[in-house]
Parts: structure tokens; sequence; C-alpha cells
């Protein structure tokens, strides 16, 4: 199992970063570079336990879809999904915030295990790995810069309201 486990500090409250954490909606937007759309279950707002969403994104030239369930919930502390369906043969991302003085450490603890076997675990090794690091950190970069301005006001209120 190929694991990648992130920390980033984000000025801003535990619960507002918990809830960009599991909005739908600025996933898309944090996502452009894939062309990521929600196209079954939970498509926008606050992905909750239980729930799913079916994602449809363009990685490396082709389009394919994911889809993941939200096993794990403890507002705002954690949550946790793992893929039902996909390109993966196995996946589970927990997403872990921590009160930090007056903001928030979010945690992501991203594992896989590509298909193919030997060829699979030589995909990680030499790219993989590395192109699913830098995803997550630039949706935890767009996360963060969200959290920290005004715009995370229009993501929670259309999300919520």
């Amino acid at each position: 199992m190929t694991k990648i486990k992130l920390e980033i500090i984000i000025d801003a409250p535990i619960e507002r970063v918990f809830d960009l954490a599991r909005s739908i909606d600025l996933h898309k937007l944090s996502t452009t570079g894939t062309n990521e759309e929600a196209i079954a279950g939970k498509t926008s707002g606050l992905i909750e336990l239980g729930e799913t969403v079916t994602w449809r994104a363009k990685h490396f030239g082709i389009y394919q879809n994911l889809t993941v369930e939200v096993i794990e919930f403890e507002k705002p502390f954690m949550f946790g999904d793992v893929m039902l369906k996909g390109a993966f043969k196995q996946m589970k991302h927990i997403h872990r915030f921590l009160a930090d003085g007056s903001g928030t450490k979010m945690v992501d603890e991203f594992e896989f295990v590509s298909p193919f076997g030997f060829l699979g675990k030589l995909a990680d090794s030499i790219f993989l790995k590395r192109y699913m690091k830098k995803f997550l950190i630039n949706k935890n970069k767009e996360l963060k810069y969200v959290a920290e301005s005004q715009e995370w006001k229009k993501i929670i209120n259309e999300t919520k309201g």
C-alpha cells in the first residue's frame, strides 16, 4: 500500500476548515486542472457520514470515475472516505483537523493500492505517488486560500443555505 501524509497549517477556525474540506463545491473549484465533476450521489453541499459521491475527472489524459463513501465522521476533528469503485485496487483518505492556536492543523492521510500487481507497484514508485501528492498539495493550498480569505463565505453560505 502506498501512503502519503501531508500537513498544513491554516489560519482559520477548525469548524470552518472541517466544513470546507468536505465541501463538494470547493473540491470542484480546487481541482480545475482535472475537470472534476460530481456526477452521482452527493453532488453539492457538505458530504456527511454514509454519503457517497462519484467524481468524473481527467487524469493522464483519460476521463475516469471514482466513487467514494464517507465511512468515518467525527465533527470537527476527522472524516474518512474509501473508494467503492474506481481506478485504484484500494483507496482510503483520512482527513484530520487539530485546533492549533487560532488556526487549524489539517492532516491528510491518503493510502492506495494500484491494480496490476507488480506493474502497479512500479507505476506507484516511478510517478503515481508523486502525481497524487502534488494533486493533494494543490487541493490543500486552495482550501487554505479559501479558508483564510473571505471566499469561504461563498462556499459555506451556498452549501448551507
